[in-house]
């Protein structure tokens, strides 16, 4: 899905002002290949499905491994 223009289908204006919503509110960084956008400092990983990101940490998962919301 490209009707964003950017990756995975975002705008890359959204892209640029998205971050966690922990309360350190770091950046997010794509993987597209995983369909997700990561935070820089908490290593959650939060889905992008059909081109909208999912930033609930309940949906989160911790990249080494495991749900962040659990």
């Amino acid at each position: 899905m490209t009707a964003g223009g950017g990756p995975l289908g975002l705008d890359p204006v959204l892209l640029g002002i998205l971050a966690c919503p922990d309360t350190h509110h770091a950046p997010l960084t794509v993987d597209e290949a995983a369909s997700e956008l990561h935070c820089t400092e908490c290593d959650r990983a939060f889905p992008v499905r059909d081109g909208i990101p999912v930033l609930l940490l309940d949906e989160a998962r911790h990249r080494s491994g495991g749900t962040a919301g659990a």
